[in-house]
């Protein structure tokens, strides 16, 4: 029994009873010793009102059909919430995440550009030829900003529909997704997901009508779609998790009580421009076409019925505006993911080295954002059916051509500083110039094809020869020329040697 130093007495005599309900007292109570060394583990006055349940991330958002629609609300009326969504979009989207073939041999390669990328960049790409592929990545990010997720449908169609390829996408809203059928034959359908007996997702059950549309013909109808012609687009922050939450979820209640406060300073200031005099009516009441207090507004008289007495409220000063605004939406910058900076657009205080060290911080997000959500989900998604559709047309192609997508360039906080810092990194061979060019948003293979045609178009002027620098010959010494005096002019024979 000396092992058992924390064991009671009472425990002691339960081991020798049942040593096996013995030992599970002693380690639960061994348990809770160690969870008492941390505050966050215990039941104090601080803690009683925390929530903690143990759900998993689908059942802790049970109500996100109640967030996504608050979520709405304040991008609709609150104009820090539209500012957010609009900061996270521009950065990530900006004018598109741009698509570029690769292929093993250039012929197909020049065959699949021919086709894949002018079809891309149109509105045939749009099931209702409305939107490029620009602009359905916006579309598709704002989406899972304000609703959590989104849902995108292929849609295989005949040749003859005058398409380029025989696909088209359809992006849904998220409540179009039937969160009402509970099983499909063997198979557990949750959320209006259907899945297998390994939890995979297998089909999506949706509305064919909005349940919100505003029409005359309102259906229930519900199809379901294989998991092959369907692209979740949401954000994954718990394994398991099948369904996306709203980005504002976390900062919505300080956003909301942010517009509240603004609003009342807004009318404080009415409040205190309201000029006006008041005059006490005589026995005959407020002369005809004149104003009783109703009628109170900035510089209007009007009166007050006889024995009436008017009494104004002295309210207190509500102080310390720009303090309380600055904190409440650092609080929402930081929730979001974002730097205080881009969601207010108050460069007070501001330096180089201060607005670059959050724009490191942001700009991470944004790449995370970039790669995990839109690129992986919805672009390459969207790569996989257009190069089957291509496929499909063109019995030629082979497996090998495939689809790069090269995000936006970020903007340059102090490009005389930034770009020879670039340029240094890669001629010290600590990174390749292809991969420093994609991180700038551009497209390796067309500067090289565009450097190309430059140096066709403009050929640089042939230098000339240069001259050699050898050591030329000295030149023979010339001639001492004979100064003698000649007689009448003629030459002097020379004299006979002897």
């Amino acid at each position: 029994m000396k092992q058992f130093s924390n064991a009671t007495m009472f425990d002691r005599a339960v081991l020798a009873v049942s040593p096996l309900r013995g030992l599970n007292r002693i380690e639960a109570r061994a348990k809770a010793n160690i969870l008492m060394n941390y505050d966050a583990g215990g039941n104090g006055r601080r803690l009683k009102s925390w929530k903690r349940p143990g759900t998993d991330a689908d059942a802790a958002s049970g109500l996100r059909g109640t967030i996504r629609q608050r979520s709405r609300d304040m991008i609709r009326n609150a104009p820090f919430a539209k500012r957010a969504q609009s900061v996270v979009t521009n950065n990530v989207v900006g004018s598109g995440i741009a698509p570029s073939i690769t292929a093993k041999s250039k012929k197909a390669k020049a065959a699949a550009e021919a086709v894949i990328l002018p079809y891309l960049q149109s509105t045939d790409l749009d099931a209702q030829r409305a939107l490029d592929l620009a602009s359905m990545q916006t579309v598709v990010c704002n989406s899972v900003f304000e609703s959590g997720e989104v849902l995108v449908l292929r849609r295989t169609l005949s040749p003859g529909d005058g398409r380029a390829l025989p696909l088209a996408i359809e992006l849904l809203e998220i409540d179009h997704l039937n969160t009402t059928v509970l099983t499909c034959g063997s198979n557990e359908v949750r959320d209006g997901i259907e899945v297998n007996e390994q939890g995979i997702a297998v089909a999506y059950h949706i509305y064919a009508q909005h349940p919100g549309a505003a029409t005359r013909r309102i259906t229930r109808k519900t199809t379901r779609v294989p998991a092959a012609d369907v692209l979740h687009i949401r954000r994954i922050d718990r394994p398991g998790q099948m369904r996306g939450v709203p980005w504002l979820a976390p900062v919505m209640l300080t956003l909301g009580e942010m517009r509240d406060y603004q609003e009342a300073q807004i009318l404080k200031q009415k409040i205190s421009a309201l000029l006006a005099g008041v005059v006490e009516a005589g026995d005959d009441g407020v002369p005809k076409d004149h104003s009783g207090l109703d009628g109170l507004s900035p510089g209007a008289f009007v009166y007050t019925e006889a024995g009436q007495k008017v009494t104004f409220t002295d309210p207190p000063l509500v102080n310390d505006y720009d303090g309380v605004m600055r904190l409440g939406l650092s609080a929402v910058a930081m929730g979001i993911g974002i730097t205080y900076e881009s969601l207010s657009g108050d460069l007070r205080g501001t330096n180089f080295t201060s607005f670059r060290a959050g724009r490191l911080e942001m700009d991470k997000n944004i790449e995370t954002w970039q790669q995990q959500v839109l690129i992986t989900q919805f672009c390459k998604g969207v790569g996989r059916w257009v190069l089957d559709a291509f496929r499909l047309t063109n019995s030629r192609a082979v497996a090998a051509v495939g689809i790069d997508w090269t995000a936006q360039a970020r903007a340059l906080v102090d490009p005389n500083k930034e770009i020879p810092s670039i340029v240094k990194r890669i001629d010290g061979k600590l990174t390749s110039l292809q991969r420093e060019q994609r991180r700038l948003g551009l497209d390796p293979d067309v500067i090289a094809r565009e450097r190309a045609e430059d140096e066709a178009r403009y050929p640089a002027p042939e230098a000339p020869a240069p001259e050699s620098t050898a050591p030329k010959p000295a030149a023979d010494p010339p001639a001492p020329e004979d100064t003698a005096p000649k007689p009448n002019g003629k030459e002097v024979p020379d004299e006979p040697k002897t």
